[in-house]
Parts: C-alpha cells; structure tokens; sequence
C-alpha cells in the first residue's frame, strides 16, 4: 500500500512530503521524471526542460496557451531533480533500493502567509497522489485510468491534516472563532449562490456578492462568509463569527457546528 502525503514545515514554510517504493532502477525513474515524453504520461502539465541547474523549465496545461516558466534548481542524474514553479518547490529525491528505487517527493509552498498557504494542501495532496499513481503505472507498463471521485480524497487529506479545524481568537470585547477552507476553483458565483440559506438565520448586515456575507445573530455577534479567488490559488472561504464577552459557552457547539456546515458546503459545491 503506498504511503500517504505528509503535511511538514520547511523552514517556516509548509511542506509535502510523499515517499513511495518503485520496482525499477534510478535511471529509469529519472528518465521517467525529467524526459517530457514520459512527463506527458503522469505529470499534470506538458512540460519543455533545460535540464542543468539554471535551466528553464516551461509547464503548459490544457486548454492553456502562455507556459508558466520555472526554474530547474538541482538535476543531479540520476538521484535529484528539483525545479520552481510559480513560487513552489518541487524536490525528486531517487534513491537506490535493492534491486529498485526509493522516490522521496516534496512539494514546499512558497507563496503568502504560511497559515494560508497550507489550506490548499489537502487537494494539493490528492492531486500527487493521483500523479504518482499514474507514474508507477508508466513504470510498470500498466494502464491508468484518473479518479473519477476527488471529493473524497480531499476532504480526507483535509481531516488528516487537520484542515477542517476551527480556530479561536481572543479580542478585547470576546472572541471570534475562525475557519478557512480550500474550495479549489469553483467559481464565486456558484459558491455564492449555496448562501441562500444563510440569509435566514440572522440579520443581513453587509451583503457583496458574489465575495462577502454578514449577518448579526440573534444572542448578538456577527458571522462573515468571505470568499476569495485567483488564478494561482483557486477560491477558498473564510468563515468567522464574533462572539461577544460573556457569551463564552456558544462557542464549542459553534465550532462544532461550523465545522459540519463547511464540510457539507464543500460537498454541495462539488456535487457530493
């Protein structure tokens, strides 16, 4: 059975880490990660490489017509191979294994606030595992057919990483209680439209769509869904509710209730 990601920290930034056992020598697995006609067969975008230290490497998905332009940062044939994109870090560490290989990936995240850039990492997870797959197939002369569910794989990396979690902030008239969760690329007006419901429960203080919700609550307190987007990063919500001083036992059933209404929210998003 193949391992599952590892959510890490580099530095100060968040990491993947996947390791997984291959049948096969170091010097196919190299080729199998740096030659673009065998990067075509599991990699999530076409790719041209100069491959030496300095070396451009060009990544172009479908439906795309302008490459993103990265950077080859190590190509030490045949045990790594490391390269930028976008402000991430790729690292393929290949290492000798009886009469196999050990494949050591890390994916570091380089872009913005660490605590935003993890959100991603359960889809981010997913996604490679998918990739890996893919190539173990490449390499072992075998068909691969893609996931047809990425709901459930991401909403599990989301668990496992503790993604889905709630945080509580002290301010100086109570608390407020904050979620921020990974909506990959669904776009806004589609999100914005599974809020309807929401406008039942309080009174509507501040309403932007197809980005920004506010509603007071009854027992007092606000609650603001904010939604985010770009091309880079996909679209993902923010959740909070303030809490008003003295109001301090509303606030375990409204992480726990919070915490449910966004896992169901995700799944309605992408029809699950």
């Amino acid at each position: 059975m193949n391992a599952r990601a590892r959510l890490e920290t580099v530095g100060e930034r968040p990491a993947l880490r996947i390791e997984r056992r291959l049948a096969h020598r170091p010097e196919r697995v190299w080729r199998a990660i740096t030659e673009p006609s065998e990067l075509a067969n599991w990699f999530p975008a076409a790719v041209t490489v100069d491959l030496r230290p300095g070396g451009a490497i060009k990544f172009t998905f479908e439906g795309e017509e302008t490459p993103t332009v990265g950077e080859v940062l190590e190509a030490d044939e045949p045990r790594v191979f490391a390269f930028s994109w976008n402000d991430d870090v790729l690292r393929w560490e290949i290492i000798p294994e009886g009469d196999g290989s050990r494949l050591l990936f890390t994916h570091t995240f380089g872009r913005g606030e660490p605590a935003i850039a993890r959100i991603a990492a359960g889809r981010t997870a997913a996604g490679w595992d998918s990739c890996l797959v893919a190539l173990t197939a490449l390499l072992d002369g075998e068909d691969h057919e893609p996931p047809q569910d990425w709901v459930g794989p991401i909403e599990a990396y989301t668990e496992e990483f503790g993604l889905a979690e709630g945080e509580v902030l002290e301010t100086g008239d109570g608390k407020v209680i904050r979620f921020r969760r990974d909506l990959i690329w669904k776009p806004l007006d589609e999100v914005w439209a599974l809020l309807a419901a929401e406008k039942t429960v309080g009174t509507v203080i501040r309403e932007e769509p197809p980005r920004l919700l506010e509603f007071g609550l009854p027992r007092g307190g606000v609650v603001r869904w904010e939604f985010s987007h770009s091309e880079l990063d996909g679209t993902m919500v923010e959740l909070t509710q303030t809490v008003p001083a003295g109001q301090d036992d509303v606030v375990p059933e409204a992480l726990r209730s919070w915490r449910e209404k966004l896992k169901e929210f995700f799944a309605a998003a992408h029809g699950s």
